[in-house]
Protein backbone atom coordinates (compact mmCIF):
# COMPACT_ATOMS: atom_id res chain seq x y z
CA UNK A 1 0.00 0.00 0.00
CA UNK A 2 1.15 3.71 -0.94
CA UNK A 3 1.15 6.77 0.71
CA UNK A 4 -2.41 7.36 2.35
CA UNK A 5 -3.14 10.65 2.39
CA UNK A 6 -6.84 11.32 2.56
CA UNK A 7 -8.65 13.70 0.04
CA UNK A 8 -10.08 15.82 2.60
CA UNK A 9 -6.62 16.32 3.72
CA UNK A 10 -5.45 17.63 0.30
CA UNK A 11 -7.91 19.63 -0.28
CA UNK A 12 -7.04 21.45 2.96
CA UNK A 13 -3.64 21.46 2.37
CA UNK A 14 -4.48 23.28 -1.29
CA UNK A 15 -7.11 25.64 -0.35
CA UNK A 16 -5.52 26.99 2.82
CA UNK A 17 -2.78 28.92 1.38
CA UNK A 18 -4.27 29.70 -0.95
CA UNK A 19 -6.95 31.28 1.34
CA UNK A 20 -3.04 32.89 3.06
CA UNK A 21 -2.13 34.60 -0.14
CA UNK A 22 -5.36 36.08 -0.88
CA UNK A 23 -5.64 37.30 2.95
CA UNK A 24 -2.16 38.22 2.97
CA UNK A 25 -3.25 40.49 -0.26
CA UNK A 26 -6.27 42.23 1.21
CA UNK A 27 -5.16 42.90 4.66
CA UNK A 28 -1.22 44.99 2.83
CA UNK A 29 -3.39 46.21 -0.71
CA UNK A 30 -4.39 49.33 0.16
CA UNK A 31 -8.04 49.27 -1.71
CA UNK A 32 -11.05 47.93 0.34
CA UNK A 33 -12.67 51.02 -0.59
CA UNK A 34 -12.57 53.46 -3.86
CA UNK A 35 -13.63 56.69 -3.72
CA UNK A 36 -14.31 58.30 -6.62
CA UNK A 37 -16.06 61.25 -8.63
CA UNK A 38 -14.49 63.37 -5.26
CA UNK A 39 -16.21 67.23 -5.56
CA UNK A 40 -13.38 69.67 -5.86
CA UNK A 41 -10.78 67.28 -7.45
CA UNK A 42 -10.23 66.48 -11.69
CA UNK A 43 -12.63 63.91 -12.48
CA UNK A 44 -10.14 61.45 -13.41
CA UNK A 45 -8.59 60.74 -9.45
CA UNK A 46 -9.46 57.87 -7.26
CA UNK A 47 -8.86 57.33 -3.56
CA UNK A 48 -7.98 53.97 -2.74
CA UNK A 49 -8.84 53.21 0.86
CA UNK A 50 -6.89 50.17 2.99
CA UNK A 51 -6.81 48.91 6.64
CA UNK A 52 -3.31 51.13 6.67
CA UNK A 53 -3.12 53.34 4.09
CA UNK A 54 -4.63 55.85 1.61
CA UNK A 55 -3.83 56.13 -1.71
CA UNK A 56 -4.55 58.64 -4.44
CA UNK A 57 -4.70 58.20 -8.38
CA UNK A 58 -4.95 59.64 -11.45
CA UNK A 59 -6.31 57.54 -14.19
CA UNK A 60 -5.25 59.56 -17.29
CA UNK A 61 -1.54 59.98 -15.87
CA UNK A 62 -1.16 57.01 -12.98
CA UNK A 63 0.52 58.99 -10.74
CA UNK A 64 -0.13 57.46 -7.28
CA UNK A 65 0.77 58.72 -4.15
CA UNK A 66 -0.29 56.78 -0.88
CA UNK A 67 0.09 58.31 2.39
CA UNK A 68 -2.74 60.72 1.87
CA UNK A 69 -3.82 62.91 4.64
CA UNK A 70 -6.69 61.19 6.91
CA UNK A 71 -8.68 64.58 7.36
CA UNK A 72 -12.09 62.99 7.97
CA UNK A 73 -10.81 60.28 10.56
CA UNK A 74 -11.46 57.03 8.60
CA UNK A 75 -8.78 55.77 10.68
CA UNK A 76 -10.78 55.76 13.73
CA UNK A 77 -13.74 54.29 12.57
CA UNK A 78 -13.97 50.70 14.42
CA UNK A 79 -14.41 48.87 11.55
CA UNK A 80 -10.94 49.70 10.18
CA UNK A 81 -9.77 49.05 13.68
CA UNK A 82 -11.13 45.82 14.56
CA UNK A 83 -9.39 44.74 10.78
CA UNK A 84 -6.63 46.20 11.35
CA UNK A 85 -6.58 43.96 14.70
CA UNK A 86 -8.31 40.81 13.39
CA UNK A 87 -6.18 40.67 9.71
CA UNK A 88 -3.11 40.33 10.61
CA UNK A 89 -4.07 37.64 13.83
CA UNK A 90 -5.87 35.33 11.32
CA UNK A 91 -2.76 35.60 9.07
CA UNK A 92 -0.50 34.30 11.91
CA UNK A 93 -3.23 31.76 13.04
CA UNK A 94 -3.28 30.76 9.68
CA UNK A 95 0.38 30.36 9.42
CA UNK A 96 0.48 28.04 12.50
CA UNK A 97 -2.57 26.13 11.36
CA UNK A 98 -0.64 25.13 8.02
CA UNK A 99 2.60 24.11 10.27
CA UNK A 100 0.22 22.13 12.09
CA UNK A 101 -1.75 20.73 8.97
CA UNK A 102 1.81 19.48 7.92
CA UNK A 103 3.15 18.07 10.82
CA UNK A 104 -0.45 16.20 10.99
CA UNK A 105 -0.85 15.09 7.10
CA UNK A 106 2.77 13.40 7.93
CA UNK A 107 3.05 13.24 3.15
CA UNK A 108 6.48 11.29 4.29
CA UNK A 109 4.69 8.82 6.42
CA UNK A 110 2.56 5.62 5.62
CA UNK A 111 -0.24 7.11 7.97
CA UNK A 112 -0.93 10.67 8.72
CA UNK A 113 -1.57 11.95 12.00
CA UNK A 114 -5.30 12.26 11.89
CA UNK A 115 -5.85 13.92 15.93
CA UNK A 116 -3.39 16.57 14.82
CA UNK A 117 -4.63 17.61 11.05
CA UNK A 118 -8.20 17.67 13.08
CA UNK A 119 -6.60 20.25 15.09
CA UNK A 120 -4.72 22.26 12.45
CA UNK A 121 -8.55 22.15 10.75
CA UNK A 122 -10.01 23.81 13.94
CA UNK A 123 -7.48 26.42 13.67
CA UNK A 124 -7.88 27.21 10.45
CA UNK A 125 -11.20 27.32 10.24
CA UNK A 126 -10.97 29.85 13.27
CA UNK A 127 -8.31 32.03 11.29
CA UNK A 128 -11.02 32.46 8.49
CA UNK A 129 -13.67 33.25 10.64
CA UNK A 130 -11.04 35.86 12.39
CA UNK A 131 -10.83 37.35 8.56
CA UNK A 132 -14.23 36.63 7.27
CA UNK A 133 -15.66 38.86 10.53
CA UNK A 134 -13.91 41.89 9.33
CA UNK A 135 -14.16 41.86 6.11
CA UNK A 136 -17.80 41.62 6.25
CA UNK A 137 -18.26 44.13 8.87
CA UNK A 138 -16.01 46.54 6.34
CA UNK A 139 -18.49 45.25 3.88
CA UNK A 140 -21.57 46.32 5.80
CA UNK A 141 -20.57 49.64 6.86
CA UNK A 142 -18.78 50.33 3.56
CA UNK A 143 -20.90 53.26 2.71
CA UNK A 144 -21.46 54.61 6.58
CA UNK A 145 -17.55 55.29 6.63
CA UNK A 146 -16.39 58.83 6.60
CA UNK A 147 -15.80 59.60 2.63
CA UNK A 148 -15.82 63.18 1.01
CA UNK A 149 -19.34 64.92 0.76
CA UNK A 150 -20.90 63.66 -2.66
CA UNK A 151 -18.23 61.16 -3.73
CA UNK A 152 -18.73 57.89 -5.26
CA UNK A 153 -18.19 54.66 -3.14
CA UNK A 154 -17.36 51.33 -4.87
CA UNK A 155 -16.01 47.78 -2.73
CA UNK A 156 -12.71 47.87 -3.59
CA UNK A 157 -10.05 44.72 -4.61
CA UNK A 158 -8.59 44.12 -1.51
CA UNK A 159 -11.98 43.48 0.93
CA UNK A 160 -12.95 41.23 -2.36
CA UNK A 161 -9.81 38.92 -2.01
CA UNK A 162 -10.10 39.28 1.90
CA UNK A 163 -13.65 38.34 1.23
CA UNK A 164 -12.10 34.73 -0.83
CA UNK A 165 -9.37 34.25 1.31
CA UNK A 166 -11.57 33.82 4.58
CA UNK A 167 -13.95 31.39 2.77
CA UNK A 168 -10.96 29.70 1.13
CA UNK A 169 -9.23 29.44 4.97
CA UNK A 170 -12.48 28.26 6.66
CA UNK A 171 -13.46 25.32 3.70
CA UNK A 172 -9.77 23.75 3.84
CA UNK A 173 -10.02 24.31 7.78
CA UNK A 174 -13.53 22.15 7.32
CA UNK A 175 -11.89 19.58 5.09
CA UNK A 176 -9.13 19.16 7.48
CA UNK A 177 -11.34 18.95 10.81
CA UNK A 178 -13.14 16.01 9.03
CA UNK A 179 -9.98 13.74 10.05
CA UNK A 180 -11.36 13.50 13.34
CA UNK A 181 -14.13 11.52 11.76
CA UNK A 182 -10.87 9.11 11.61
CA UNK A 183 -9.71 9.33 14.99
CA UNK A 184 -13.04 8.12 16.58
CA UNK A 185 -12.87 5.27 14.27
CA UNK A 186 -9.66 4.11 15.61
CA UNK A 187 -10.56 3.87 19.13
Amino acid sequence: AGMRTPAAMIVGLVLCPCGLLLSLTGTLAPAWRQVSLVPGQPMDVILEQGIWDVCRERQSTHDRLCGQPDELGYFEQLPVRVAQGMMPTSLVLTLLGLGVAALGVRCWQKEPWHLLAGIAGLVLLLSGLLSLVPASWYAHELWGLPAPQGSTLVVGYSLVLSFLGSCLEISGGLALALSFHHCCKER
